[in-house]
């Protein structure tokens, strides 16, 4: 009888252990720095995949109302991770922003000087005494101005014109003969179906040290949390399935914001897929290091910050 009163009972206690809900997901709010488009790729994929609920990961996505505020946000403890420019972490640390990069997820610029493929700049030497667009002060003045210095010109032979973020719609109207910022995975295919083809020229290949466009950030008091690492585990597993399946992660990501369903963002999700991180952990301090010399002979920074002090590798966990 005793017994069988254990075995009843070891019974009851299998069926509430398998009828208990599971433990809850660790939260994590990550703040986009734009609207979601096809640079959120291996995010969209992680989410809709399964790849961060593997990892026990409630990981919310957030487009910000203002595209400046998400580093401030994590510097200020409200959100857990802010998407950012390793450029503009500079930036921020020289302000004294508590932020430490942690994982990449856009491994090459995506800026460009571009102009008017019929136009009359062929080069960069043709911009001398020209107008040129620009959204956004600071990094884009000193990276133009490196552009130029690669051809023995000065960012003083040109003519600044701030155009908001209206850049492609400046070139074509002829209010400026070039612009600065405008992405090569995006304005350009913009142009193009509009009826006006564009030139790019490339920063990395015109003076301007090699960086990652886009970064993950986090408050330096969060680099220990261990869903940081879980996190940068599904993000890889989202990368590595997009380079596997593109067509079929197109699907998936239609699916989940079918409004991003047309030509332009089609061919911006294949001009992007070549320049996600395939190792989001993974941290080129050489990069890191020459930028920030750039960055200081440019006069943006006071200082060149020790790599370690800005960002980190972190150990991923064991496979999901």
């Amino acid at each position: 009888m005793f017994r069988t009163r254990l075995s009843i009972l070891a019974i009851c206690l299998a069926l509430c252990a398998a009828t208990a809900p599971a433990s809850a997901a660790d939260k994590l709010t990550v703040l986009l720095e734009w609207f979601v488009n096809p640079d959120h790729a291996p995010l969209i994929i992680a989410r809709e995949k399964g790849y961060f609920a593997d990892a026990g990961l409630d990981v919310n996505l957030m487009p910000p109302a203002d595209p400046a505020a998400p580093p401030r946000l994590v510097a200020a403890k409200q959100a857990d991770i802010a998407i950012h420019y390793q450029p503009n972490l500079y930036l921020d640390h020289d302000a004294g922003l508590p932020l430490v990069r942690f994982g990449t997820l856009v491994e090459t610029p995506l800026n460009t000087v571009m102009t008017l493929a019929d136009g009359p700049i062929k080069s960069l030497k043709d911009l001398r005494g020209k107008k040129v667009g620009f959204s956004v002060s600071g990094f884009e003045d000193a990276m133009l101005g490196a552009m130029l210095k690669s051809e023995g010109m000065s960012i003083k032979d040109v003519e600044l014109i701030n155009v908001n973020f209206a850049l492609s719609a400046s070139l074509i109207a002829g209010q400026v003969d070039a612009t600065v910022g405008a992405y090569r995975n995006f304005e350009l295919t913009q142009m193009a179906q509009e009826g006006h083809g564009g030139r790019a020229f490339f920063p990395e290949e015109h003076g301007v040290p090699v960086y990652d466009e886009l970064i993950f950030v986090t408050h330096r008091d969060l680099v220990t949390d261990n869903r940081l690492p879980r996190f940068l585990g599904a993000v890889e597993k989202g990368a590595i399935y997009l380079t596997n399946h593109p067509d079929e992660s197109w699907q998936i990501f239609i699916k989940a914001y079918p409004d991003l369903d047309n030509p332009l963002n089609r061919q911006a999700w294949t001009d992007t897929l070549p320049r996600f991180a395939k190792r989001p952990a993974a941290l080129d301090r050489g990069r890191y290091e020459r930028l920030g010399v750039f960055l200081h002979e440019a006069g943006l920074i006071k200082s060149i910050p020790a790599v370690g002090d800005l960002a980190v590798e972190l150990s991923q966990p064991p496979s999901l």
